[in-house]
Parts: structure tokens; C-alpha cells; sequence
């Protein structure tokens, strides 16, 4: 009995020290050597001895993981009641909630895995109660190796996809913020080797500045959060304190942060859906920020996610992010309102690496290089239909020694590849790519001579032929002239057609078929390389139909790859018929349903179609919000979409002309961005729609009367079959917003 007394006062004290690990194997000493012959005194000290060897026995309780199994989707304050949720378990896994603090419905929910000494979040919500909606934001996840496991809640099918291009299936957990709540983060990663799967994150960031325009409240826009606390659907940096991320930069001997901010290594993030709920509604709910923020880590390794409707990038680094490994992710319509890109990388980069994705339909860059340090791995992308918003090229690379292989670049609102001349880049290699519908070069070397910001995201067109030292410093890839061909024609014979032409010594040559017309490129298909010799000589043979057309690039170890030689023509030599064009392909979409889920379409008669649907939406005077009327107006234009999806849309912006141009011109463009985003939010793909200012260039009424300046302030909206059917479209003015007399 004493025995009994004297551990009993014991485990009190350990109780009041806190911490649940200890006071469980305490626990467990008592249950297996109170029954047997030890005396009072001798357990005594054995336990005594369990405190004064505390710091030994709480580092080798890190051997001992916990399987923790949320079975509540409420959030609010940590307390003792029937079921547990992801708050109380992050603070259990964390050590910051004892277990001895929770109810017993609460502790039978917590297991040690004895065997594993990873903690383990799983759960098991009733069904239709898997959403779990934030009071604020959750702990920071600080236990190394945990696991945050979505995929253990009933109903999880890990064998569907809804998607065919990247398999990733549904997940049935959701973790978002809750109604009238503003929580910038869902998950905060600060612990090596923690992984996250199988959840769906969302509708994390700040909530929109608004003001009143007379009755009405009107959005103005995302409030600016991302200086100072990092938002998005999870966060990976050093343990809080959040970071101040206006002192970013590379770390050097004046980096901001201090040696305790030490980046976590080797994170999963794996088979989520981050910016969607799982059964996507329409209007779509309110997009995070960003969906993968990197702001400093090591290893971070992110596969196989669908990333989509976040105002900002898809996915985001900042300061550190080492050997990031970007894979199998399906990244679309990112950048709604801000930064535009589908990935983002700055800060230390080096050794990371972006294959086989699928980027699409985003509003910048599909992949965008800011100023990083160390070089990046482009590889075997699917990079499609991006530049929605701003006209862009799908890869934009600054810094050297990059890697773009084997990515199929398609539907492009700029050029495919374009190296900057800012900072010095130089060593970038561009090689084995397929090009087509770009609205600019397939490989662009920016010049310095070429300023403006346009220059540096869609490209600055062709350089001419190197012809001083100084253009090796001033121009991406040190200026590496293109090929050149011997003739602008050359003939077959048999099919076979031998290729001549110069380019730099020392380089190798990769000759291309071009499928479509133009004079430089877009490069359609690699048909093989060749050597340049000492003088400046290549030769080679290749096989290509008559009718068709070359190009070529250049690829020198000192410098990297240069843009494309002007096309050549291929005849026959007996003038034999060139083969008939290649069909035009279908509209581009960003993912398809697998085929044997998929119900056959309806098929679309090909005759003209004439579309009941509004031309324009009017605006009010100086504003780019729409009226319930333009609402309900734009309704009609989703029915459309939705019941015809062979038609795109492109969303032009026009003022009426009592302003600057270059006022007017931004105007347009916050016009087209608001209509552009509703048609978003209820479900019309963002592949399907591209935005253009006009500002006051293309005057509706050019009449200086106020129902003019009326017809004036709105979007146009440019329908287009793409099978080349004509459609007939109807004007509407049930809108239209005439400002009030100032008499």
C-alpha cells in the first residue's frame, strides 16, 4: 500500500511537469512492476530516477510516436469533451496538450505506436461532417516525422481519379476557414520530415478591403497580407514566430534571420487538392492565397496535387528552398488577382526540380525564375494555355545553368522560353521541347537594349546577329547566335533532305520539324542534332514531308541555347503534292475525366450556331465592379459556356475617354479581370478565357453625350468556335450605367 501511495505522489508531480510521454511511462512502470517483489523504497527511486534523468528519457521517448484519430470537424477552444479535433490532436502530437488534460471519449482516441516513433494524425469523421471550418489559425505542426494522413477517413478511394492526365485521387477531408472568419494559414509546417496527404485545403488568406458606393458594398480588392505573415493553404518555414518577410533574401552575412531559424528538412506534401473542396460548388468558395509557400526549407518534396484557384501562385518559394522537388502536380488557374504565376521560384533554389506536371491556364508564366541562386530542372512538363491574365512566356527563366528539356509548351499568349538579360543569365539549356500556338518565340534571348516590362515576360523578339563583344554581356545566354540555313528552301529527295547550314563553332545543332506557319519556328518536334564543326559548318540528314518547314537551335556548354534559325520550306525534287495540312487541334482543356467514368458528349452539329448571349457589360464611371444587372447579365453568358463548351472567350476592357491613357488602359484591364473572375466562379474553365485592355482606344460611341461615355465604359466579350463555325451574337444595353447630370 505504501508502495502504491509513494508512486501515486510521484505521478502527481509528474503530471504538474506536463508532459504526457513521461507521465505514460511512469505510467507503465507502475502497471508492470507494482505487482511484482520490489520494495516501497527501491520504486521509489526508480522513479526519482525517471526525474533526474528527465532530459535521457524525453529524447528517447522521441522513438515512440502517437496515432492520434480525429473524430470531430468543430474548432474552437481546447477542452475536455466527447470527441477530439485537429486542434487538440496538433497540440497532443506537439506535447503542448497533456493527456491526462483530455476526457476519456478523448483519450481513446490517442494510441502510442510503440513500434514507430513517427506520430501519426489520422481521421475518422461521421459522414457529412468531414469539413472542418477554422475558428483561427491552427498550431504550427512541430513534431518531426508527423504525419497529417487524410486518406485514413471512411470513404477515401485511393483507386479513382477524377482526373486522366495525373492520377490523384479525391480526398474526402477538408479543412478550410470558417464562415465570416479571416485565417491566413491552414497548415505551418516548422519540423524536419513531416508529411501531409490525402486533405483538401482552402479559402486561406485575408479578407477583401470593401466600401460603400451609395447603397452597395463593393470588393475592392485582396487586403495586402503578404508582407508580413506568409499566407496560403500551407506554409512551410523555421518555427514561429512567422517570419517578416520584408527582409527576404538570400542568406548571406546580412540575412535576417538568426541561428535558431534553422529550415525543415525533407517535407511531403502529397495528394491533396489545395484551392478546390472536394465536391467543388458553384460560385466557387473564396480562394487562398497561395497553395504551397516555401518560404524556408530544405528537401521539401510536393507530388502529385491539384493546385488550383488561388490568387497568387500555385506554388510559391521565398528565402531557402533547396533540392525542392516539384512532380506530378496538376497547377491551373492560379494568379486570379495577384502574383500571377502557376510556379514561382526565387531565393536559394539550387538542385530543385519541376517535372512532369501538368501547368495550365494560369494568369502569369506557367514557370516563372525570379532572381534565384543556383540552378533548376525543367523537365517533361505539360506547360499549357497559360498568360491568361497578363501575356507572358510559359517558362521565364533569370540565373543560369537551367535546365528545360522535354516539355510539351502549347497555346501560349507569349513565347514559349524567354532567358533574361537581368541579373546576368547565361548557360541555360533548352533542348527537346515541343512548341505550338505561341504568340511569340519558341526560345527568346532578352536584349538590355529592350527595357520594357513586356520585353521581360513575353519576350523581345528575334536578336539580330551578334556583331560585338558587348552582346555577350548584355543579352540572355551570353547572345549565342541562331542557326542559320544555307537556303530559305531545300529540296527532298525520297523523303530524305539533307540540311546545311552555320552556326556558332564548338556548338551542337538540333534540327526541328515546324507543323505550323511562320517565320521562326514555333519548333514542333526534334528530328535530330548535329556537330558544328571549327568553321562554323553543320550538315546533317533528316526525314520530313514536303510541303513542310525547319528550324533549328544551338546549344554551346559555354553559353546554353540560342533561339530558332528563320524556317526553311521543303520541296520535292519530282514537285511532288505536298501532303494535306495537319487538322487543327481541338480546345486545349486542362484535365479530362478518365475514359470509362466519362459519359460520351453529345456531338455538336457543324453548322453556324446563333448563340442568344450578350457582346457587353457596362460599368458605372471610374469603377470596375460589377451592378446586379451585369450579374445577372453574365448569367446568361455561364448558361451559354456551360451548354457549348467548344467556345472561348476573349474579355476585352474599354473605358470612355475622359482620363490619362495609361489610367484608362488599367481601368480596361480591372474591367475584363472582374468579368474574367465571376465567369471563374461559376465554373467556366480558365483555358477557355484570356483577358486584353483596350482602355479608350476602341470607343463604342464616339460622341461626347452621357449615355455615349455610357456605352463606352465596358467588356466585350469576343466569342470563338474554335471548329470555325460563325456565331452570331447579340447586343444588350439592360446595363448600361449613365452617370447623373451635374446640373
Amino acid at each position: 500500500m505504501n508502495r502504491l501511495l509513494n508512486f501515486k505522489q510521484l505521478h502527481g508531480v509528474l503530471i504538474g511537469h506536463k508532459h504526457p510521454r513521461l507521465v505514460e511511462t511512469l505510467s507503465d512502470v507502475y502497471s508492470t512492476k507494482v505487482k511484482s517483489n520490489i520494495p516501497g523504497c527501491s520504486l521509489l527511486s526508480l522513479a526519482f530516477g525517471f526525474l533526474l534523468l528527465y532530459p535521457q528519457i524525453a529524447k528517447a521517448q522521441t522513438n515512440i510516436g502517437l496515432r492520434v484519430i480525429v473524430n470531430s470537424n468543430q474548432d474552437g477552444p481546447v477542452q475536455a469533451e466527447d470527441k477530439l479535433t485537429l486542434r487538440e490532436a496538433i497540440e497532443i502530437v506537439n506535447g503542448t496538450l497533456p493527456v491526462d488534460k483530455l476526457s476519456s471519449a478523448q483519450k481513446a482516441q490517442v494510441q502510442p505506436l510503440t513500434t514507430n516513433p513517427n506520430s501519426h494524425i489520422e481521421f475518422n469523421l461521421d459522414a457529412g461532417a468531414t469539413t472542418i471550418a477554422l475558428q483561427k489559425e491552427l498550431p504550427a505542426l512541430i513534431t518531426p516525422g508527423l504525419v497529417i494522413d487524410g486518406t485514413t477517413q471512411t470513404g477515401y478511394n485511393a483507386g479513382y481519379s477524377e482526373t486522366a492526365e495525373i492520377a490523384i485521387p479525391t480526398p474526402v477531408v477538408a479543412i478550410t476557414s470558417a464562415a465570416h472568419k479571416e485565417v491566413y494559414r491552414g497548415l505551418t509546417v516548422a519540423a524536419d520530415g513531416v508529411t501531409i496527404r490525402g486533405l483538401s485545403l482552402y479559402g486561406f488568406s485575408a479578407f477583401p478591403q470593401k466600401q460603400l458606393v451609395g447603397s452597395l458594398q463593393v470588393i475592392d480588392g485582396p487586403k495586402d497580407v503578404t508582407l508580413t505573415s506568409p499566407p496560403g493553404d500551407i506554409l512551410i518555414s523555421h518555427r514561429l514566430p512567422p517570419p517578416n518577410t520584408t527582409q527576404q533574401q538570400p542568406p548571406n552575412s546580412d540575412f535576417a534571420f538568426g541561428k535558431k531559424d534553422i529550415p525543415p528538412k525533407n517535407i511531403v506534401i502529397e495528394d491533396n487538392w489545395l484551392g478546390i473542396p472536394p465536391s467543388p460548388p458553384s460560385p466557387l468558395p473564396p480562394s487562398s492565397a497561395f497553395g504551397v509557400y516555401v518560404f524556408n526549407s530544405t528537401g521539401t518534396t510536393i507530388r502529385r496535387n491539384r493546385i488550383y484557384n488561388h490568387t497568387g501562385s500555385g506554388i510559391i518559394t521565398s528565402v531557402r528552398a533547396e533540392n525542392t522537388q516539384v512532380t506530378e502536380n496538376i497547377i491551373v488557374g492560379n494568379g486570379i488577382n495577384g502574383m500571377p504565376d502557376g510556379v514561382h521560384l526565387e531565393g536559394v533554389v539550387t538542385n530543385s526540380q519541376i517535372k512532369g506536371n501538368l501547368i495550365c491556364a494560369n494568369d502569369g508564366a506557367g514557370v516563372y525564375l525570379f532572381k534565384p541562386e543556383g540552378k533548376v530542372q525543367i523537365q517533361d512538363n505539360q506547360i499549357t494555355y497559360n498568360g491568361r491574365r497578363l501575356r507572358s512566356a510559359a517558362v521565364y527563366l533569370m540565373g543560369s545553368d537551367h535546365q528545360v528539356t522535354g516539355n510539351q509548351i502549347r497555346y501560349q499568349t507569349g513565347s514559349g522560353v524567354v532567358v533574361s538579360a537581368f541579373p546576368g543569365s547565361i548557360r541555360n539549356t533548352i533542348e527537346n521541347n515541343q512548341f505550338s500556338g505561341l504568340e511569340g518565340l519558341s526560345i527568346d534571348l532578352n536584349t538590355q537594349q529592350n527595357l520594357d516590362v513586356s520585353d521581360f515576360q513575353r519576350g523581345d523578339g528575334p536578336n539580330p546577329k551578334r556583331n560585338s563583344p558587348n552582346r555577350r554581356l548584355e543579352t540572355g545566354n551570353a547572345a549565342i547566335n541562331a542557326p542559320e540555313f544555307t537556303a530559305k528552301e531545300f529540296t527532298s529527295f525520297n523523303g530524305q533532305l539533307q540540311v546545311v547550314g552555320k552556326a556558332d563553332p564548338g556548338s551542337v545543332v538540333q534540327i526541328y520539324r515546324v507543323t505550323e506557319k511562320g517565320d521562326y519556328g514555333p519548333l514542333s518536334e526534334p528530328l535530330g542534332s548535329v556537330a558544328v564543326d571549327a568553321q562554323g559548318r553543320f550538315a546533317t540528314s533528316v526525314n520530313i514531308n514536303v510541303g513542310e518547314q525547319i528550324s533549328a537551335i544551338a546549344t554551346d556548354p559555354k553559353y546554353g541555347t540560342s533561339e530558332s534559325a528563320a524556317n526553311a520550306t521543303i520541296f520535292s525534287y519530282d514537285r511532288t503534292p505536298p501532303l494535306p495540312p495537319r487538322p487543327i487541334p481541338p480546345i486545349p482543356q486542362c484535365t479530362t475525366a478518365p475514359q470509362p467514368q466519362a459519359p460520351q458528349p453529345t456531338p455538336i452539329p457543324n453548322e453556324p450556331l446563333r448563340i442568344q448571349v450578350p457582346r457587353n457589360i457596362h460599368f458605372a464611371l471610374d469603377k470596375a465592379n460589377l451592378s446586379p444587372t451585369s450579374a445577372a447579365v453574365l448569367d446568361r453568358v455561364v448558361n451559354v459556356l456551360r451548354s457549348i463548351p467548344v467556345i472561348v472567350v476573349e474579355i476585352q476592357g474599354h473605358t470612355d475617354p475622359r482620363a490619362s491613357e495609361a489610367y484608362n488602359l488599367d481601368l480596361g484591364k480591372r474591367r475584363a479581370i472582374s468579368v474574367r473572375n465571376y465567369l471563374l466562379q461559376h465554373g467556366i474553365a480558365p483555358e477557355r478565357l484570356t483577358i486584353r485592355s483596350f482602355g479608350e482606344r476602341k470607343l463604342k460611341a464616339p460622341g461626347n453625350l452621357r449615355v455615349d461615355y455610357a456605352r463606352d465604359r465596358r467588356v466585350e466579350l469576343l466569342f470563338q468556335d474554335i471548329r470555325g463555325l460563325e456565331l452570331t451574337i447579340e447586343e444588350q444595353e439592360d446595363d448600361l450605367q449613365i452617370e447623373h447630370s451635374t446640373k
